[in-house]
């Protein structure tokens, strides 16, 4: 972008303008931003309903392991749209093991109603793991249908068939 500026600012000494210093920086890849991203909700999943079994690691192959510890701005190799079968399976059963602690959390909290989740984790209100568990399907390569059936038949089977319903 094009600065203007006027002239009593020209001769001005000082510090380097915050406009200056941003536009100065290197764009950042996005879809390296994107893959933090996502190491970094399966590293909170994992501490928010201990996940003690999993390596989130694993969850990646080669190229998606070696793009974490790569700078923002450099262009890396993501992995692309063919997986190998194991890592995609691995993938699948975190994500219904995380549907199933959330369940298992929600079921718990009502059958607790003295202290509320809310109470215990307040920077968590309005965060729906299921969802959530949803959308880093289509992240992780897997098919969501297979995680929405997992929510339902969770809700069925500890009872809460109304919102199984839904």
């Amino acid at each position: 972008p094009v600065l203007d500026t006027e002239d009593a600012w020209v001769s001005v000494e000082g510090p380097v303008s915050i406009v200056e210093l941003a536009l100065e920086q290197k764009r950042i890849h996005y879809p390296l931003v994107e893959h933090q991203f996502v190491l970094c909700t399966i590293l909170y999943a994992i501490m928010r309903f201990s996940l003690k079994s999993v390596k989130p690691l694993s969850l990646f192959d080669s190229k998606g392991k070696n793009a974490f510890f790569k700078d923002l701005t450099s262009i890396q190799l993501l992995p692309s749209g063919d997986m190998d079968p194991n890592v995609l399976s691995i993938r699948q059963q975190f994500l219904v093991k995380v549907v199933s602690s959330a369940v298992q959390a929600l079921c718990s909290s009502q059958k607790a109603k003295e202290v509320s989740e809310e109470e215990l984790f307040p920077f968590e209100k309005g965060k729906n793991w299921p969802t959530l568990a949803v959308d880093l399907a289509q992240y992780l390569q897997i098919s969501e249908d297979v995680v929405k059936r997992h929510y339902v038949c969770e809700l069925y089977s500890y009872g809460m068939d109304h919102l199984g319903e839904e």
